[in-house]
Formats: structure tokens, sequence, C-alpha cells
């Protein structure tokens, strides 16, 4: 390309210094004839033809070359692609090959018999018997515990890992106004946006727990709250809160929920004249009615600011900035990595 642009300057100096020699050329003392000057000026408009002719070949040639130079980028961008297609392919076999051994792992354990101390509770439970990968997990049905057969996601990293995860916002295509039912049942998808569900979220809170609250805003900066004492009550109780030992980044914006029941968009349990619920647009446990809405409504970039009824976190970004993302996960207090 350099030696193409090099050729280029230099015909084009070289027919610069032909008209130039021909405006300089001393003029004979004889007046030359007609037909000798005729005979001149063809042959300087022959090489200026022939200049300029070389010059738009090359021309042609550096733009061939450019042309050519753009298929290869994109083949190259084009096999980077399905070289990415295939690792991702790759590690989606091996997470459903993983999970596989996992579940085989998890029914071998249930069918022996069981003793407290063999119980599977949570994820907790799964990092002290050696899983030790962050993803998803089915638990068995335990007779002893009074708990039936479901599915969890583990963070086994995060400060020492063992946390089981009761809540997720990072998507955004799933509503979070639902109704007491499903609230108490769960729903969602658990590697997306997800709620547990209250009754899981109360047994594995029967023991001891810890709660770590993260959170993304918009421009990709990252803060937590942990509570070291973290207790939801029954159905019967409606699912009341206790959580106590704030620690962290993000500001004690659970505080001002604290011993409230929790409340949905047809059952308005909150401290409140208004439902806090159909205000909010979540299930959540309500004053009256917000320091956090963390099961709000989800507002991407543009529109984060506009609302009081998004995903917010008042001891960071105020009651109007609603946030990219959250994770709320459990583990017992007694943990140990």
């Amino acid at each position: 390309m350099a030696k193409i642009n090099l050729s280029i300057v230099v015909l084009g100096v070289a027919l610069l210094f032909l008209a130039e020699t021909w405006a300089q050329k001393p003029m004979k003392r004889q007046t030359p004839s007609k037909g000798q000057c005729c005979d001149e000026v063809r042959s300087l408009k022959v090489q200026v033809a022939n200049l300029t002719s070389l010059l738009e070949d090359l021309s042609h040639k550096q733009e061939a070359d450019m042309k050519k130079l753009k298929r290869q980028i994109l083949e190259l961008d084009q096999q980077n692609r399905q070289q990415e297609a295939r690792v991702t392919e790759a590690e989606s076999k091996y997470s459903e090959i993983n999970n596989r051994v996992e579940i085989m792992q998890l029914q071998t354990l249930e069918s022996a018999p069981q003793t407290s101390s063999h119980a599977i509770y949570d994820c907790a439970s799964l990092y002290g018997k050696n899983y030790k990968i962050s993803g998803e997990y089915r638990l068995p049905k335990d007779e002893f515990l009074g708990t039936p057969e479901h599915t969890v996601f583990c963070d086994m990293e995060t400060n020492g890992g063992g946390w089981t995860l009761i809540q997720r916002r990072k998507v955004g295509l799933i509503s979070f106004e639902r109704d007491w039912k499903q609230y108490k049942q769960g729903f969602g998808s658990i590697r997306g946006d997800f709620w547990l569900g209250n009754d899981h979220i109360f047994r594995l809170t029967r023991q001891p727990s810890t709660l770590r609250i993260e959170l993304e805003d918009w421009e990709g900066r990252k803060r937590y709250a942990e509570y070291g004492v973290f207790k939801v009550d029954n159905e019967l109780n409606s699912y009341k809160l206790f959580l106590a030992n704030y620690s962290g980044n993000a500001g004690d914006s659970l505080r001002y929920h604290n011993n409230t029941n929790f409340s949905t968009m047809n059952k308005d349990n909150d401290k409140c004249v208004d439902d806090c619920a159909s205000q909010r647009k979540g299930g959540y446990w309500y004053n009256c009615c917000t320091d956090s809405n963390l099961n709000g409504v989800y507002y991407r970039y543009g529109d984060h600011l506009k609302n009081t009824d998004g995903i917010t976190w008042y001891g960071w970004h105020g009651r109007n900035y609603s946030l990219k993302k959250v994770e709320m996960k459990v583990r017992p207090v007694d943990f140990h990595s």
C-alpha cells in the first residue's frame, strides 16, 4: 500500500517537472517553424496522457487492494465469531454434563440414610460436600428437613462462597409485579431473573443466616450490603422480615423495612395508608413505603432516572435511580470456607 502511494507521488513530481521544463525552456533566436512547434506539443501531450493513464492504473490497483484487504478483515471477523460460537457451545455442553453428574451424585446422597449432619440444606451444605463450582443445583426432597425437591443457584466464589441466591435482577424480561401465591412459590428463571419463593426463603433462614445484597448501576459501579442477622418468618406470620448487623459500602437501606410483613399486589400488609405494593409495582417488605425496592420495575438505561417504582436503593443512588443488576443471597452464620 505504501509502495503504491510512493509511486503515485513520484509520477506526479515527474509530471510537474516536465511541465516546468516546458515553461522555462529558452526561446530560440530563430522563431521555430509551425511544424516543429506542433511536434513538441504533441510529444508533451502524449507524455502527459501516458502519465495520467499510469496514475489511473495505480489508483485502480490501490482501490482493488483496499477491497481485498476489507474482504480479508471480514473473513477473519467471521472466523473469529464462528470460533467464539464453538467455544460457547463447548462450554454449554460441559456445563450440562457437569450438572448431570452433580444431580446423579445428589440422588445417590438422597438414597442414603440421613441425619441432621447429612442433610442438604442449601448451597453451604453442598460446599461442605466439596461442590465448589458456581451454578445451578437441584436439591433433592428431604424428609428430615421437610423440604420438597427444588432448584437453586449457588455462588461458590463471592466472599468465600456457600451462598444460595434468593433473588436476581439482571435481564428485565419478566415482571416482578406478582400476586401472593407466586411470591410464595417462586417464579422466573434460575439462570436469569427470579424470586426463589418465600416458603423456600423461610426454610433457608430457620438456621441463623447472613444476607448479602450485591448492586450494580448503569455506569458499571458495584456496591454491596451485608446483614449478619437475617430471618424470614412463615406464611402464617406474613413472611415477616428480621435483620440486623449491617456492613458494606452501599448504605443501610433495608433497615427501614425491618419488622415488616411481606406485601404483594393482592395482599396489602404494609404500615402505610397507601398500598405500597401497588404503587411500587412489586412484592416486598414494604414499610411506608420504601428505602429500597429491589423487586420493583426493571427500567433500562435512559428510563432509569424517571420513576420511583424501579429497582431502587436509597443509600446509594436515591429514590429515582433504577439499578441495572441486583442479587440477594443467603448462607448460614456459622459457614466456613
